[in-house]
């Protein structure tokens, strides 16, 4: 029985900061920030997922040494590893996103027998969770995360990315946590408030829906009651890629343990606030740090 389950692709990512003219290539995917965050917090973590014959090894080495396990990662011989370009503007306000290629799906057959876990979290970043892998899945996991930026992602002929409306409404019907920026939130419901937006994903059956603000912290809506959660300044912003990913691991590793929305919402902001210090998934900070910083929050939001 492991904490945490992350399904999704593993991206090899080319990040562009506003600095520099070369990007720096790094580990991506939603499960590889949601992994090593809940790693930090001594979650025992899994990630389902498939990658090429050029993933590194380096890559696999490295996330094994950080204690993922990797028994149900799948290597296509002769295919390619997901790979996005993601360049930021001056201030990070705003980032373009080009998928340079995409990994196949995930199939019900690469899941004849997934583990076991608390937390099943569903990471797509391009499409490839479909639901009857959602639908088989949820047979496994006590709690199911829904992260639907890869459901709700476009890509035209040269691999830009817009936003379009969910593929397959029905995997909101299995899942118990919900987490989205605000823009996807948007494009999930067809609303354009956050209040009413919220609304229509619980009317799904979602227990808990978590939109991420950026330096603006978090909405945490619990039983029709939305919580604001502030963002914790960080000493440097240095890559902001992830740090969404950074907080829903950070939650579900507090969450799986029993603790209450607020304080997994505080050690979430708290990750994402080390995470955004480095670049790429290279720095989550230590569990001390971590738990620092979300004590800060906590009872910042408390007296509030």
């Amino acid at each position: 029985m492991f904490d945490i389950v992350s399904a999704g692709h593993f991206a090899v990512d080319s990040i562009f900061l506003p600095d520099r003219k070369t990007p720096f290539v790094v580990l991506g995917g939603s499960v590889t920030y949601v992994s090593l965050a809940a790693r930090r917090l001594d979650a025992r973590v899994s990630v389902i997922s498939k990658v090429g014959s050029d993933f590194p090894e380096a890559y696999k080495w490295w996330l094994g040494q950080e204690g993922v396990d990797l028994s149900n990662l799948l290597k296509v011989e002769g295919s390619h590893t997901t790979r996005f370009e993601l360049k930021y503007n001056s201030d990070f306000s705003d980032r373009d996103l080009r998928s340079e290629c995409r990994m196949s799906p995930i199939t019900v057959e690469d899941v004849a027998n997934p583990p076991r876990a608390k937390a099943v979290h569903i990471g797509p970043i391009a499409g490839e969770v479909a639901y009857d892998v959602v639908e088989k899945l949820r047979n496994y996991g006590e709690v199911i995360s829904l992260d639907p930026q890869g459901f709700v992602r476009r890509f035209d002929d040269n691999g830009n990315v817009t936003l379009g409306p969910l593929v397959d409404e029905r995997v909101l019907g299995l899942s118990d946590i919900f987490k989205s920026s605000l823009s996807e939130l948007w494009a999930v419901t067809g609303l354009s408030e956050m209040e009413p937006a919220v609304k229509a994903i619980h009317d799904h059956g979602v227990k808990i829906v978590i939109t991420t603000l950026g330096a603006k912290g978090a909405a945490v809506s619990v039983e029709d009651a939305i919580h604001n959660v502030p963002a914790y300044k960080p000493e440097k912003l240095v890559d902001p890629t992830g740090a969404g990913d950074a907080f829903i691991g950070g939650f579900l590793a507090e969450y799986v343990r029993g603790e209450d929305c607020s304080w997994c919402s505080c050690v979430g902001a708290a990750v994402a606030s080390l995470a955004i210090e480095s670049i790429g998934p290279t720095f989550f900070g230590e569990r001390e740090e971590i738990i620092r910083r979300a004590r800060v929050l906590y009872e910042k939001e408390i007296k509030e």
